[in-house]
């Protein structure tokens, strides 16, 4: 059924891949339907991973704040973040094929509960896995593409700007993107944008 409680049973009580006999808790708590946007990343990353709260700051990553003047509204009521995984690999390796493409539908669920106008990609793993293409980073930023007939964007994830201070820019470009996507979409009502790219 397409409703939270659910959806939080099916999650907790999932062994579709293996890895809920590893995690403390499956990635899926806290529920906050109809968000204007949805951050999707590859999974939960210790304490401060759950699922649903907005954007914290990661040392001099993108963060909250970054979030909220490029989209000029409190992100805490806009943002949604939902995981590709909903149980974290032990310690914290890339996650298989098999549990990726076993958690794929939970993600849709979610995405059908959430009601996003938009969703933001962060990092190549979630980007490639939502898109089914293998690509870099870098060719797929600057456009608009679709997953589910909604429009996502792409941009790097937090931890790889810690790494990269100069990409900061292209981040924040990225975040000025969705803000501007994002309005057109709030503007026409519709989730068509133009210059839609379909992967």
């Amino acid at each position: 059924m397409l409703d939270w409680a659910h959806f939080a049973a099916d999650v907790s009580a999932c062994t579709a891949c293996g890895l809920r006999s590893h995690a403390k808790q499956g990635g899926a708590r806290r529920w906050r339907p109809a968000r204007r946007l949805a951050v999707c990343r590859r999974g939960a990353r210790g304490r401060g991973g759950r699922e649903g709260r907005a954007f914290r700051r990661t040392g001099r990553a993108p963060s909250r704040q970054h979030a909220c003047r490029a989209w000029n509204e409190p992100a805490s009521e806009a943002v949604y973040i939902a995981n590709v995984l909903k149980c974290r690999p032990p310690g914290n390796r890339a996650p298989t094929p098999l549990e990726v493409e076993s958690c794929l539908p939970y993600l849709d669920r979610q995405i059908a509960l959430i009601q996003p106008k938009l969703i933001v990609a962060l990092g190549k793993s979630a980007a490639t896995t939502l898109l089914h293409a293998e690509a870099t980073i870098a060719s797929l930023r600057g456009r608009v593409h679709r997953y589910k007939g909604v429009p996502l964007i792409v941009t790097y994830h937090p931890a790889y700007l810690l790494r990269n201070l100069p990409d900061k820019a292209k981040a924040w470009e990225d975040l000025c993107l969705a803000r501007t996507t994002l309005r057109g979409i709030m503007d026409s009502g519709l989730l068509q944008t133009p210059g839609t790219v379909t992967i």
